[in-house]
């Protein structure tokens, strides 16, 4: 793994959890829960860490009224960070100096519900918690565990996946594990069951969604928290730089406040080995969400961009999104340094104008054409043939290299781009799939559309390997497009 060292975004409160990449506090904090909290930690000998200690602090902070200033809690933060460590306490200190407090933990499925019981079950273990918990008390059975007090407190686990909110009522503090599959009807089940608590509080912890979780909830709560727009929430976000290589241990240290006092770096190789989809290693190791710029599958994309005037085309690409909804061509050249020049030619609905459009392409500028032998177009190839265009088309093989020569040119900088809008969409969008021990740009896994990250690939890779293009016929023999003046000539090739 290498080091780097991004600069970390300002904090809302300058000092306080400064590893966080976003700490967003409520309106209208004058003190805070937590002194007679940690006096009950310290008391069972529970330990928190310094982040620990700084993010409990701000879960217990109170407004004038006496009241929590943050009714809902959103923590987005990676796997294996200790945050269940950290709720527990609190959980188990509340219990403890709120008689009849009852705390519901849910998680999606009752696989990581049971997990968090057997780890909160082992604290409960504890001789100096003899007094306050009946250990041989504790309900072990599927699907009904609890943890009781002897002052009629309880911590409850439940699986969202089973419906076994339904019912309670009071509930103090509900903690939601697994923020990221939290669906709106699962929200609406949950949220009743503290009507009737006093002093309320929610706390949201995941790690970012991927493409296919129903995470609508996780991400709209983040997003205003983040915009400013919603109050009563106080939201933490641990993360990498959105732009970082992903085998990078500073990334490591800025997404796991853990790392490497708790968490050490063979648990976080066992994870990256274990999550073989760089995507998903990004999400659940890095805490970096999808949604932030060029996050994935090309950091550093950003600053291979160029303002000068690119090289002579030799190549163009041509890609098709998987529900051929959508059309792509990207053209590339050759730098005198051996250096490639990719760029967005043009993008528009379906893929019958294509090969009208690639035949022109070639006719006005010299340059041939490059589409992948699994191009979701079936018939792009005939058509292709029917308009006499000199084309070519890779096989898997040679796609899965022309994927990785990408990654590696813009690691070595050995790449440029002309920010083309089209192409930066795509790559903002885009996420890998896995081929053997291989990757390539997925289209199934991305989040949108990406045939214009397919196109450019496919015309960067022979443009690198096949720089000369037969020469360009004189101008007369060439026909007009709106299109082609709007995008090809307005990049300069």
């Amino acid at each position: 793994m290498t080091t780097s060292a991004p600069p970390r975004p300002p904090q809302t409160k300058p000092g306080l959890l400064p590893d966080a990449r976003h700490l967003v506090l409520p309106k209208g904090i004058v003190s805070s829960a937590f002194p007679s909290v940690l006096a009950v930690l310290l008391a069972l000998k529970l330990v928190l860490d310094q982040w620990q200690a700084e993010l409990a602090k701000c879960i217990l902070a109170k407004d004038a009224d006496g009241l929590y200033a943050a009714d809902t809690i959103v923590i987005s933060i990676c796997r294996q960070a200790g945050k269940t460590f950290l709720i527990g306490c609190l959980v188990f200190a509340d219990c403890i100096k709120n008689p009849g407090t009852t705390t519901v933990w849910t998680a999606h499925r009752f696989k990581v519900s049971r997990e968090t019981f057997n780890e909160l079950k082992v604290l409960a273990a504890s001789p100096l918690l003899a007094p306050h918990i009946d250990y041989d008390a504790i309900t072990t059975a599927a699907g009904n565990e609890c943890i009781p007090f002897r002052n009629g407190s309880r911590i409850v686990f439940a699986a969202r996946e089973r419906g076994a909110i339904r019912g309670f009522t009071k509930v103090r503090r509900l903690i939601i594990d697994e923020a990221q599959i939290l669906t709106e009807m699962a929200m609406s089940d949950l949220v009743p069951t503290q009507n009737q608590a006093e002093n309320p509080q929610i706390i949201l912890m995941g790690t970012p969604p991927k493409p296919t979780d129903p995470g609508e909830v996780f991400s709209a709560l983040r997003a205003e928290a983040i915009a400013g727009t919603v109050e009563g929430t106080l939201y933490v976000e641990f993360s990498a730089d959105p732009t970082c290589e992903s085998d990078d241990w500073e990334a490591v240290r800025q997404a796991n406040p853990s790392f490497p006092k708790r968490t050490g770096k063979r648990a976080i190789l066992r994870l990256r080995k274990l999550l073989t989809n760089d995507a998903d290693y990004r999400r659940e190791g890095l805490g970096i969400w999808d949604t932030d710029a060029l996050r994935s599958v090309l950091p550093g994309w950003a600053g291979c961009a160029v303002e000068i005037k690119p090289p002579k085309v030799t190549w163009i690409g041509l890609a098709v999104s998987l529900d051929l909804e959508w059309g792509s061509i990207a053209a590339a050249g050759l730098w005198p340094n051996g250096k490639v020049h990719v760029g967005a030619v043009e993008r528009r609905p379906a893929s019958a104008w294509l090969a009208a459009e690639a035949k022109r392409i070639q006719v006005a500028r010299g340059c041939l054409v490059v589409l992948d032998e699994k191009c979701p177009d079936a018939g792009l190839p005939v058509a292709l043939e029917k308009a006499k265009v000199d084309f070519v088309r890779l096989k898997l093989d040679e796609y899965i290299e022309a994927c990785s020569q990408v990654v590696n040119w813009v690691k070595e900088r050995q790449i440029t781009h002309s920010h083309t809008t089209e192409l930066d969409d795509a790559i903002k969008v885009a996420a890998w799939r896995m081929v053997g021990d291989r990757k390539v740009w997925g289209r199934k896994q991305s989040t949108a559309d990406i045939s214009m990250l397919e196109a450019a690939t496919l015309a960067a890779r022979q443009a690198a390997i096949a720089p000369k293009a037969p020469p360009a016929p004189p101008l007369a023999d060439v026909g007009s497009s709106s299109h082609m003046s709007d995008s090809f000539d307005s990049m300069g090739f």
